[in-house]
C-alpha cells in the first residue's frame, strides 16, 4: 500500500508546485530577457525601415538636382556611390550582436548621410532648383525621413541599453549564465554627433 501512495502524492506535488515554480520565475525576470531581446530588434527593424525610405527617396533627387546643375558631377556621383555602399551592406538580425558588421552598416550610413548633406548645400547655388515643386517636395520628404530615423535610432539605443543591463545585472545575470547563455550584449550607435546631425532643409 504505501509503496502506492508515494508516487501518487509525488505526483500530486509536482502538479501543484510547477505552476508555483513558473509563476516564480516570471516573478524573478526569467521572462525578461527574450521579451527585451525581441523589443530591441522591433526597434532595429524600424531603423533598417527609415533608412530603406531615405535610399529610395535618393535616385529622384539625384535626377532633379542634375537636371539643373550637371555640373556638379562630383557630389552627385558621390550620393550615388555612397548610397550604393549602403545598400550593399547585408543586415539582418544577427548585425546587432555582431560589433564589426554594425560599424560597418553604420559607417556606410555616416558616409551617406554626408554625401547627402553636401547634396543639399549646393542648391544655395541654383535659385531654380530651389523653387522647382520636386525638389522642394523630395527635400521635404527627405528631411521628414531624417528625422524619423533619429527617432527610430534613439528608441533602438532605449531598447538596447534595458536589454544589455537585464544581461549584465542581478537576477538578469543569472539567467543569461544558465537559460539564455547564447544571449550576446547588443550594439549601439557611436557615430559622432556631427554625423547624426539632420541635414539642414533650406526653403
Amino acid at each position: 500500500m504505501s509503496g502506492s501512495v508515494a508516487p501518487a502524492s509525488h505526483r500530486f506535488r509536482l502538479v501543484f508546485l510547477l505552476p508555483l515554480l513558473g509563476l516564480l520565475l516570471t516573478g524573478c525576470g526569467y521572462n525578461n530577457i527574450p521579451t527585451f531581446e525581441e523589443q530591441a530588434k522591433a526597434k532595429w527593424s524600424q531603423v533598417l525601415n527609415q533608412y530603406q525610405r531615405r535610399s529610395d527617396l535618393i535616385p529622384n533627387l539625384v535626377e532633379t538636382v542634375k537636371g539643373f546643375a550637371k555640373q556638379e558631377s562630383s557630389v552627385l556621383e558621390a550620393v550615388t556611390a555612397a548610397r550604393a555602399s549602403a545598400t550593399a551592406v547585408k543586415v539582418d538580425a544577427s548585425t546587432i550582436t555582431d560589433p564589426e558588421a554594425f560599424k560597418k552598416f553604420q559607417d556606410a550610413q555616416a558616409q551617406l548621410s554626408g554625401s547627402l548633406a553636401r547634396l543639399l548645400a549646393i542648391s544655395e547655388n541654383y535659385p531654380v532648383l530651389k523653387s522647382n515643386q520636386n525638389y522642394l517636395a523630395l527635400q521635404s520628404q527627405l528631411e521628414g525621413t531624417e528625422n524619423r530615423i533619429a527617432v527610430a535610432r534613439r528608441d533602438y539605443i532605449e531598447a538596447v541599453r534595458i536589454y544589455n543591463t537585464e544581461l549584465k545585472t542581478f537576477p538578469g545575470s543569472l539567467w543569461a549564465r544558465f537559460f539564455y547563455p547564447s544571449n550576446k550584449p547588443m550594439e549601439v550607435f557611436t557615430i559622432a554627433e556631427s554625423a547624426k546631425t539632420v541635414p539642414a532643409v533650406k526653403f
